[in-house]
């Protein structure tokens, strides 16, 4: 696999936890730059490649994640010189328990768990020497991470792909985060060039947690044709609905839409999931088209830095493009504000 260049020293370090590099360090990583653990998406293979290239790489148990699931993509990050983490859903824990149990047991150097109020994982987590992280929309929803035991805040912007809670953009959330926290802060959400990498460190994030930017990769889950959409679609072919969730029956809770490509489906039922909750056949004919795979149906998650992927690339080239160019920006001086 192809490894990130050492451009790291060229980082200015920031004081107290937020430094980058020292978090990264600490964690076993050379550099902050960790992949969202996407489901469908983040398997183990992308975590291994984002590990061997010097980030943190996430397995991603999203909706679909079991402790089968899990076990499949473990062995792909063995042996991978580096850390790994593994990113699991509250409900799909809570209605799975085992899961957060096999995720401990694989020794991760971070686990994730977000889309829930019961923060009572992260005692299991950390009491394992594990770092226990969680997204965060909100000043109130980080302190009270912190003051359950949560070593890594994940502020995610309402920009990111796939589901959040639509609260606030990343540079005003970012900032209300910082405000508050004292443990590291990794930045989502829209993250996709060296300019925006810059700017999230030069406003003090820890790293940035990466999602839209690595989901084309070479290494990653998604299908040639969710790859195709990616490739093809703008930052306007985005769309924050519900109607997946409630078209696939699945239990997210409403505060958390997902921002997806817009799609015949979305056109079609977004702000009418009440009717789609009623409509088997409607349904039924989701059903069919995510199992055919049809771009024109099937949800495929995607935030607002998509019209950035243009090719089918390594993970490692990504990361080394966006650490290298970051560097060269922050070597530069403070941007005008």
């Amino acid at each position: 696999m192809e490894r990130v260049t050492d451009h790291d020293e060229r980082l200015p370090a920031s004081p107290g936890p937020r430094a980058p590099l020292a978090w990264a360090h600490r964690i076993g990583a050379r550099i902050p730059l960790v992949n969202a653990p996407m489901g469908g998406v983040a398997g183990g293979r992308l975590a291994a490649a984002v590990t061997a290239a010097g980030g943190l790489g996430m397995i991603g148990m999203g909706s679909a994640g079991s402790v089968a699931a899990l076990e499949r993509e473990l062995p792909q990050v063995r042996g991978v010189d580096g850390p790994f983490g593994i990113g699991l859903v509250d409900w799909v824990v809570a209605a799975e328990p085992e899961l957060l149990e096999v995720a401990i047991a694989a020794r991760p150097a971070l686990i994730s768990v977000s889309f829930g109020t019961d923060l009572g994982w992260a005692t299991r987590v950390t009491d394992a020497g594990i770092v226990a992280a969680t997204q965060v929309y909100s000043a109130q929803d980080a302190r009270r991470a912190q003051d359950a035991g949560v070593g890594v805040l994940v502020a995610r912007g309402v920009e990111g792909g796939g589901h959040g809670a639509v609260n606030s953009t990343l540079p005003p959330l970012l900032d209300a985060v910082l405000n508050v926290a004292s443990v590291p802060v990794l930045a989502a959400g829209g993250i996709g060039t060296p300019s925006s990498l810059a700017a999230v460190l030069r406003a003090g994030a820890t790293g940035a947690w990466l999602g839209t930017c690595l989901a084309a990769c070479e290494e990653s889950s998604l299908s040639e044709a969710g790859r195709r959409a990616l490739l093809a679609a703008r930052a306007e072919d985005t769309v924050l609905t519900r109607a997946y969730d409630v078209g696939t029956e699945l239990p997210w809770p409403a505060r958390f839409p997902a921002r997806v490509l817009r799609t015949e489906f979305t056109d079609r039922w977004t702000g009418r999931e009440d009717e789609l909750a009623a409509d088997q056949s409607a349904r039924a004919a989701l059903a069919a088209a995510i199992a055919a795979g049809d771009p024109a149906v099937a949800p495929i998650d995607a935030g607002e830095g998509v019209g950035l992927v243009t090719a089918v690339e390594p993970a490692a080239r990504v990361l080394d493009r966006l650490w290298s160019g970051a560097t060269a920006h922050l070597a530069d001086g403070p941007a005008d504000r």
